[in-house]
């Protein structure tokens, strides 16, 4: 367990394994211990990178508002502060996460080897129905008054075993790490639009192979189809990951394992 300075914010960030370098991102609220399913079967063959955002895990209080540029910035920078910074990586992003690791590879191409996406979040008409500026100041009130009635602690971790169990629950009675996930949540419309920005202006850079893994349970198959259509969009090679919730890191992660250790970076 180490941390690294980065923007003034103290970051936790783990490093397992030797190999080729891959960084792992979690989705909206999550924290490093969420890929502990998967570090085990690719740390024998990569160098797996897992970082906590700033606010979440057990990283220092957010000092800024997410952005999709400021997250992909910060992946570089915690590969450097972690004495990666010269190595060509594979960004691995589930969910929210999943706009931060193609946001790096767009920007970054020279520093990417592959892009896997995990039931990564998809947008195809990405919008905000208020100004940046007012869900930002509604958030930071709305956390202020939930804080300080002590919601987090009073149902935090009890939430976050009855979605997902974890011996890092506790995690969730911080009123840091509730401020955060509300922030991502309210500016989740402005990740998707940057995001869509960047498709725009920015290939994916050539060679490197992109991944999209999407997770089903069964049943309606419509999410699967969007997933399917980011694929065809990223021009991506398409897996499913079944049966498997959201969380396909804990439900199936040999796929995901499969997913990140099937690309390498084809260079002519």
């Amino acid at each position: 367990m180490t941390f690294v300075r980065v923007g003034g914010v103290p970051h936790h960030v783990e490093v397992t394994g030797s190999g080729p370098v891959c960084v792992l991102g979690a989705g909206l609220g999550l924290g490093w211990f969420d890929w502990d399913p998967v570090v085990p079967l690719l740390a024998p063959h990569r160098t797996v990178v897992r970082f906590d955002r700033p606010g979440l895990g057990l990283s220092g209080h957010a000092r800024a508002v997410p952005a999709v540029r400021g997250e992909a910035e910060r992946i570089l920078r915690v590969l450097a502060a972690a004495g990666l910074g010269g190595a060509r990586v594979t960004v691995v992003g589930h969910s929210l996460a999943g706009f931060h690791a193609e946001a790096f590879a767009r920007l970054y191409p020279e520093r990417t080897e592959g892009l896997v996406l995990v039931d990564s979040s998809v947008e195809e008409r990405p919008r905000t129905f208020l100004p940046r500026g007012v869900r930002v100041a509604a958030t930071r009130a709305c956390g202020t008054v939930l804080c300080a009635a002590g919601l987090p602690r009073a149902t935090g971790p009890t939430l976050r075993r009855l979605a997902a169990p974890t011996p890092w629950a506790w995690l969730y009675g911080s009123s840091r790490v509730w401020r955060a996930a509300l922030m991502e949540y309210a500016t989740y419309g402005d990740a998707a639009r940057e995001l869509a920005a960047l498709r725009r202006r920015l290939p994916l850079p050539q060679g490197a192979p992109v991944t999209v893994l999407a997770a089903y349970a069964g049943g309606s198959r419509q999410w699967l189809d969007r997933q399917r259509r980011l694929a065809r969009d990223l021009g991506a090679t398409f897996r499913v990951a079944e049966p498997s919730g959201h969380l396909a890191m804990r439900d199936r992660p040999a796929d995901v394992a499969e997913a990140v250790l099937a690309g390498r970076r084809n260079i002519t």
